[in-house]
């Protein structure tokens, strides 16, 4: 079993910044990619960000590239994704995932998930 458990999501005012955390923990595998992805009232569940076990390689979605920054810290079995000038539709829960053998956009696994609110 994995699990995946994230945290920092709240309510901020367009323009402020929020850190998610993910934090790993159960089987995990000697090497995995983990990701963001989020889902928005109404959307389809969409990909934002992913990097790679080593840290060396990191993909984002055209709406946060520039903004949001995805890292890692593999002794703890975390990933963070930093977002900075958020916008009202960055609103949205975030889900963390695992995706064992691709970069990142084919999860194995996800997180419950976290709340991010952006007012205007």
């Amino acid at each position: 079993q994995v699990q995946l458990v994230e945290s920092g999501g709240g309510l901020v005012q367009a323009g402020e910044s929020l850190r998610l955390s993910c934090a790993a923990s159960g089987r995990l595998f000697s090497t995995f990619a983990m990701g963001w992805f989020r889902q928005a009232p109404g959307k389809e569940c969409e990909f934002v960000a992913s990097i790679s076990w080593s840290g060396g390689n990191t993909y984002y979605a055209g709406s946060v590239k520039g903004r949001f920054t995805i890292s890692r810290d593999n002794a703890k079995n975390t990933v963070y994704l930093q977002m900075n000038s958020l916008k009202p539709e960055d609103t949205a829960v975030y889900y963390c995932t695992i995706d064992r053998a691709g970069r990142g956009r084919t999860p194995d696994y996800w997180g419950q998930g976290t709340q991010v609110t952006v007012s205007s």
